[in-house]
């Protein structure tokens, strides 16, 4: 069977058959193709009725706003906390964190380590020590200044112990 259509664009000689063979075959695959669009669609409008379950446009943007309410809130306390961390550190720096002890017997006599020297210093090494000397008349205390961990006064042997373990030198 011969069509004048078919003849006018060249393709007199091809049989009817393989056209509509070839058509059937594009309707099936754009059959299938509508399928998994409409499976597509009815997940899709599953889950958006999920997400508008009780809730109209107004009461989903009244959240939502609340939402950036509270997200601008948590901000400003985030920007809070890092000041004020900021203020503790530097705080930190001027507060007595290093320490060192030194326990001995200043008389040899009296038995047992009743005297001390005790290095108090903070994150540059400037504080004080305390010399603690017991006797048998009584009990005498000392301070010395302590700059960049070093004393202008020279110090006794417990003292300058007590100074490197609290600077981390012990020996």
């Amino acid at each position: 069977m011969s069509s004048a259509l078919l003849e006018s664009i060249g393709l007199g000689s091809l049989d009817i058959a393989y056209i509509l063979i070839a058509m059937a075959a594009l309707i099936i695959v754009l059959f299938i193709l509508i399928i998994v669009q409409i499976t597509k669609l009815s997940k899709l409008k599953k889950r958006y009725e999920k997400f508008m379950k009780g809730k109209d446009a107004k009461s989903l943007e009244k959240e939502i706003g609340q939402i950036f309410e509270d997200n601008s809130v948590l901000k400003k306390e985030a920007e809070k906390n890092k000041k004020d961390i900021r203020k503790l550190f530097y705080n930190m720096e001027y507060t007595y964190q290093k320490c060192g002890i030194v326990k001995y017997d200043a008389f040899q006599q009296m038995g047992g380590k009743l005297s001390f020297s005790l290095a108090l210093l903070n994150k540059r090494n400037d504080g004080f020590i305390i010399n603690s000397v017991h006797s048998s008349d009584g009990c005498y205390s000392y301070t010395k200044e302590i700059h960049e961990g070093k004393c202008e006064i020279s110090l006794g042997e417990e003292e300058e112990q007590a100074l490197l373990m609290a600077m981390g030198e012990e020996e």
